[in-house]
């Protein structure tokens, strides 16, 4: 039992890590660890028990939360929530500082992930393998554009950021990260989450949460009825997002190594460093895969 416990909390704190990076997603590293299907069962359940708990159905409601995995869910967001609070300010750091090999990391880490997820689909089809790069095309051409930042951003508006990123976070290759940068609110909410600033950080956890609680059955559905086309979708949302995280963009010279969407032309002098960075993300996500692949589901 404490080795699952200890085993699901790294598991969260890989998946926190993750979230707090533009252009990577902790539904990427659930994937990537072999726990995606039962993170979204889990999800979904207990979003359909708060459903019926709201409608009065306290006794149906109940039985249904009883059903959850709980042990899972509480190591796991444990690991997300400490990770999230303790790494945001030197992820941030690491931004400013190295940007290049950092984003070369999760570069090589997210492209790794799309070449393992291939084996989900137990028989590809011309017609999946043109969803996947449909898809791709599609990402990669929307992930160009990039507003300003928003500044002092109003309550209601962070409670739509917090459903719209918590929707990405749990889709491989989207980032609620980056969704945030797209929207302007990367840099208000993790400034308000590093300063503790309880009140917007409550705001925007209430829209995650409603954001969880709409998304996650209709997640769980796909996944039961189309799994080999979300499967292709989830590879060509992740390929997609691989052109925020090229370390080597151009355009805005206060967004150097992510967020920038502009791909520019790879730099010699540090070519060194983000080819080892990557290199080296991409064994530590090979590894990941394989211990994630094990039958014993810790």
């Amino acid at each position: 039992m404490a080795r699952r416990v200890i085993a699901n909390f790294a598991r969260g704190l890989a998946m926190g890590a993750a979230d707090v990076v533009p252009g990577v997603s902790g539904g990427t590293i659930a994937l990537l660890l072999g726990i995606y299907d039962r993170l979204v069962r889990q999800i979904a359940l207990l979003s359909s028990a708060a459903g019926q708990l709201l409608r009065g159905r306290l006794r149906q409601g109940l039985a249904t939360a009883r059903r959850a995995e709980w042990a899972f869910l509480a190591s796991l967001v444990t690991g997300i929530a400490i990770a999230v609070l303790g790494l945001v300010e030197l992820v941030r750091l690491g931004i400013d500082r190295q940007p290049v090999a950092l984003s070369a990391a999760f570069f090589g880490l997210v492209a790794t992930t799309v070449v393992t997820t291939r084996r989900e689909v137990r028989q590809w089809r011309p017609g999946l393998a043109a969803v996947a790069v449909a898809t791709a095309v599609v990402v990669f051409v929307l992930l160009g554009v990039r507003p300003g930042s928003v500044a002092d951003p109003a309550g209601a508006v962070l409670i739509g950021a917090g459903a719209l990123a918590i929707c990405a976070m749990i889709l491989p290759g989207i980032s609620g990260a980056f969704i945030l940068l797209l929207l302007g609110l990367y840099d208000p909410i993790t400034e308000a989450v590093a300063d503790r600033d309880i009140a917007a950080v409550a705001l925007f956890a209430l829209g995650a949460v409603i954001g969880l609680g709409l998304f996650s059955r209709l997640l769980q559905r796909l996944l039961e009825r189309r799994r080999n086309v979300v499967i292709a979708v989830l590879m060509g949302l992740m390929a997609g997002s691989l052109r925020v995280l090229w370390p080597w963009p151009v355009g805005d010279p206060e967004a150097e190594g992510f967020g920038n969407s502009a791909l520019g032309a790879p730099v010699a002098d540090d070519a060194a460093v983000a080819i080892v960075a990557a290199g080296a993300a991409a064994l530590v996500a090979w590894a990941l895969h394989r211990l994630g692949s094990r039958r014993d589901p810790l």
